[in-house]
């Protein structure tokens, strides 16, 4: 396999907290790090999936304003005995487009965290349906269910919080704010070229781990669980993508399992829906300090994404159980016939 030479990277350094932190740097030894400009420099079980070499990948990609408007600069690609940057800047489409059937298939597992954005980019752009995805916001986010512990309305985990959560990792992802305060300051640090030193430790540490903390958390996540991870993994997947709520070219949602359902589990259908709102009526939907938008998911067990400033701007997408989304979709058109 033709390959740039690897590079080496920094590790984020252990949480100092006072728990007991897990030696994740004595488990996790350095890997090579490879950049990638062209097809033949990827693993070919990567580039031609296979239902005899499935696969388990970290993946994440970053860009400048990343959406469906924006720019995907790096896709980073995570395997267990290295670490890919997949350099879109320098690939163009012919590599994306070698990527597409990895991307695509039900073969490789790719693990990210937040997928709605990446998937977005990468449908908008070039024309991939991300699919088969294990994302860890949704895994922690169900975990916390099952503890019996109430999430309240857009309380997500961040991935820095994730790190340092010490049941999964238990690391101070320090670098992460260094980069964050360079993109404001210059939002197109992910379009120079070559990468600096900095750029290739950052892509790196958003996926170094991924492959860890999934199987921390499938030893924690029940059938029932791992069901609703699989059919949110495929709704959000698509919902800043669809512009309707016709979504068959996309794979179809995975239906409730027979072993559960033999085992007498009562599981509620999981949906996306889109709703369109009329011009200049986005403000009642949202209220002031989004007072409006707040009460409405507080009162339905649906999750309730508004496109804001990347768009697009004239749709809420919901995603719940069949009854509490049409009882969202009820509440949102209310909103908007309400006169003030």
């Amino acid at each position: 396999m033709d390959s740039t030479p690897p590079h080496e990277t920094n590790m984020p350094v252990p949480s100092q907290s006072g728990e007991k932190q897990p030696d994740i740097l004595a488990q996790w030894p350095l890997v090579p790090i490879h950049i990638v400009a062209h097809p033949s420099q990827l693993p070919a079980e990567f580039l031609q999936p296979s239902v005899e070499k499935q696969l388990i990948i970290g993946f994440d990609c970053e860009g400048v304003d990343l959406c469906r408007h924006g720019t995907l600069c790096i896709m980073q690609l995570a395997f267990p005995d290295a670490v890919y940057l997949v350099d879109v800047v320098q690939g163009g489409d012919i590599l994306m487009q070698a990527c597409k059937p990895a991307l695509e298939s039900s073969y490789i597992t790719k693990v990210i965290h937040d997928c709605k954005r990446d998937s977005e980019a990468l449908y908008f752009q070039y024309g991939i349906k991300l699919h088969n995805v294990v994302d860890t916001q949704i895994a922690y986010s169900l975990i916390e269910e099952q503890e019996g512990k109430r999430r309240s309305p857009d309380d997500y985990i961040s991935f820095v919080g994730l790190l340092a959560d010490a049941r999964y990792c238990g690391i101070s992802y320090l670098e992460k704010e260094e980069v964050r305060i360079l993109l404001r300051q210059d939002p197109s640090f992910w379009t120079y070229r070559p990468l600096s030193d900095l750029m290739i430790r950052a892509a790196t540490d958003d996926v170094r781990f991924l492959l860890y903390i999934y199987h921390k958390m499938m030893e924690k996540l029940n059938q029932r669980s791992l069901w609703y991870l699989t059919v949110r993994g495929a709704l959000y997947c698509r919902c800043f993508c669809i512009h309707d709520n016709n979504d068959t070219d996309w794979p179809p949602a995975p239906p409730i399992p027979d072993s559960l359902i033999a085992e007498g589990d009562v599981l509620e259908e999981e949906i996306l829906s889109v709703l369109n709102v009329p011009s200049g009526k986005m403000g009642r939907v949202i209220g002031r300090g989004g007072a409006s938008i707040r009460a409405i998911k507080e009162s339905c067990n649906a999750e309730i994404l508004i496109g804001g400033a990347k768009g697009p701007p004239d749709k809420v997408f919901i995603i719940g159980p069949v009854k509490e989304v049409r009882k969202a979709e009820a509440l949102l058109r209310g909103r908007m016939l309400e006169m003030y």
